[in-house]
């Protein structure tokens, strides 16, 4: 079993699709409207933007969670927890061993909560 998709509550698709397109770096993969329908791709899983879905709290990997976080706030994003360590990976249970897991939190365009996370060699 594996995950194929996630959907994401959007009131207006075309402010959340460049709220998106903004954050991963991607244009979406497609759009169809009606019904309102917006897809990105997530390294194999799609992300859907959807009128008719509710709001989930995901979590995407960022590779320098500092520097996203000051790029989006230049961009007028609400950041509602600053990066902070949230969890010591001991061994490889949820996350590669000897790490230290930093999250922050930022809301989307829809006022979705996002986390964002970053897996760091402990210092």
């Amino acid at each position: 079993m594996g995950l194929v998709q996630i959907a994401q509550h959007a009131d207006d698709l075309g402010r959340a699709s460049a709220f998106y397109a903004d954050l991963l770096g991607a244009q979406p993969l497609a759009t169809y409207d009606p019904p309102g329908l917006v897809f990105f791709d997530l390294d194999g899983v799609r992300l859907l933007l959807d009128r008719g879905a509710p709001s989930a709290l995901h979590y995407l990997r960022v590779d320098d969670i500092d520097a996203t976080v000051e790029r989006l706030r230049a961009s007028g994003v609400s950041v509602e927890a600053e990066p902070h360590v949230i969890f010591s990976h001991e061994d490889d249970t949820l996350g590669p061993a000897d790490t230290d897991e930093w999250m922050a939190f930022v809301k989307d365009s829809e006022g979705n909560v996002v986390g964002l996370v970053e897996q760091r060699p402990r210092t």
